[in-house]
């Protein structure tokens, strides 16, 4: 499971950087120090809400706020490539699984390190997952997420059946966002 404590540093770096305080004020898309975001955009461009991860003390601090989606469950995972072609973003690739693992929490053999639970949307079309993936990093040591091709989050049209790999049967990608930077 992913829901761990979050350190007091930890949990200062992701609420400055999800208040939009960050000492650069970089711009969603990009990486500065130990923070990385990512827009979430449909096919047809349409604004879905936003990623942000931060470095923490035992790994990555991961927050997602979406907006505009169809109620209920939905997949949602970071892929191994920084790129979202539409229309249908597979050029983002399969999950970022840096063990070799199969997919979701309910698999013996899982799960990938980009797998999360589903991120549950409201009858408002508004939804919020926070997420510690422990062990990872942003940018440096033996797991980063930020390689020299980067890497995208993906909202999926379904729900994540939390066992079936390769992606948890959630259906088509409804929405991508890259976080571009490396080492």
């Amino acid at each position: 499971m992913r829901q761990h404590s979050i350190t007091l540093s930890g949990l200062a770096l992701l609420s400055l950087a999800i208040a939009g305080c960050s000492p650069q004020g970089e711009s969603p898309g990009e990486v500065s120090g130990n923070v990385a975001r990512a827009q979430l955009v449909g096919a047809d461009q349409t604004q879905y809400g936003e990623v942000i991860v931060a470095q923490g003390d035992n790994g990555l601090l991961v927050n997602i706020k979406a907006q505009g989606m169809s109620p209920g469950p939905h997949g949602a995972h970071i892929h191994q490539t920084g790129k979202c072609d539409g229309p249908d973003f597979k050029s983002a690739g399969g999950h970022w699984n840096p063990a070799g693992k199969e997919h979701g929490f309910d698999n013996p053999q899982g799960a990938h390190a980009g797998d999360f639970f589903n991120l549950d949307i409201g009858p408002d079309g508004t939804g919020s997952l926070q997420a510690t993936i422990q062990g990872a990093t942003l940018s440096d040591g033996e797991n980063p997420l930020l390689d020299a091709d980067g890497a995208a989050f993906v909202v999926h049209e379904g729900a994540d059946d939390l066992k079936t790999d390769p992606s948890g049967d959630s259906g088509g990608r409804l929405a991508c966002g890259v976080f571009v930077g490396g080492r």
